[in-house]
């Protein structure tokens, strides 16, 4: 009898534990965490696309963010830009066999991988990548 209620207990525990675990990994802002992400999937017609890899949490990706805020409007008809923050996503990594973040990936515009860049990447330099791609 004593080992059905300890095991009902740690039962209980495990689901409480699940559910506070859960509401503390939502995004604060009530957004889903990759809005981008969601919006580069929905969009129509296939176009070259960027896709980098890495974690909210990391310093040179925090320095990305701004970067890929102006790409994505900037490259706005003419190529995705996607960004994947591993924190929410975690099972990418594997998909896209990341060693190190942020990772930047460039795909033409039927899906095969053109180029890989493992670390920070400045903006001209992902510029001059789309325009090898043929995207100005």
């Amino acid at each position: 009898m004593k080992r059905i209620q300890n095991a009902v207990i740690v039962g209980i525990m495990l689901a409480i534990g699940s559910v506070f675990f859960l509401s503390n990994c939502a995004d604060q802002s009530g957004k889903e965490p990759d809005s981008r992400a969601a919006q580069a999937e929905s969009q129509t017609g296939k176009l070259p696309t960027l896709i980098d890899v890495g974690k909210g949490t990391c310093i040179p990706c925090k320095k990305m963010k701004p970067i890929l805020d102006e790409l994505t409007l900037e490259y706005q008809g003419r190529a995705i830009v996607k960004v994947i923050d591993l924190r929410y996503e975690p099972q990418e990594a594997k998909k896209y066999k990341i060693r190190l973040i942020p990772t930047q990936i460039f795909f033409d515009e039927e899906g095969k991988e053109i180029y890989r860049h493992e670390g920070f990447m400045d903006k001209q330099s992902i510029k001059d990548k789309f325009a090898e791609m043929g995207v100005y």
